[in-house]
């Protein structure tokens, strides 16, 4: 399984990067064979849509997993809809991170709540929430996320 996992460096003792979109490089490691390649992110430096580009390159990739220290909402809908699983990895190396993933000890990010919730308003008896409306569908169309 090819997993990938955002990082300060192209090295496997570099610390998992906490922001997904905007880091340096993505370590890509075959977990069947322990064989890795780093990449330079190609979003890093995007004035807009990172995290957008970010995960669009990792799905471009072959990647089936991600380890990461903080996905955006655009960027989990990305992934989310390639159905690749993004897995909470920040304060660890990369090979720590991968260790960890191996023997489960990763919680996953987003996942059925959280991708559920985004953008949703404050819904009251009254009638529809007033919420910004940002993603997945919570702000309804046509105005309704106000």
């Amino acid at each position: 399984m090819l997993v990938a996992v955002s990082s300060e460096r192209q090295e496997m003792d570099a610390s998992v990067d906490r922001l997904f979109g905007r880091c340096p490089c993505f370590i890509l490691v075959d977990t069947d064979t322990n064989e890795f390649r780093a990449e330079p992110n190609p979003a890093q430096g995007a004035p807009g849509g990172a995290g957008i580009a970010a995960a669009q390159f990792v799905v471009r990739q072959g990647a089936k997993a991600v380890l990461t220290g903080n996905v955006g909402p655009n960027a989990m809908q990305v992934l989310s809809a390639a159905e690749i699983p993004v897995y909470a990895a920040a304060e660890r190396t990369v090979s720590e991170a991968l260790d960890a993933f191996r023997q489960g000890q990763l919680q996953t990010l987003g996942g059925p709540t959280v991708a559920n919730d985004f953008g949703k308003g404050g819904a009251s008896a009254s009638g529809p929430g007033f919420g910004i409306g940002r993603g997945m569908g919570g702000g309804r169309g046509m105005g309704e996320g106000r």
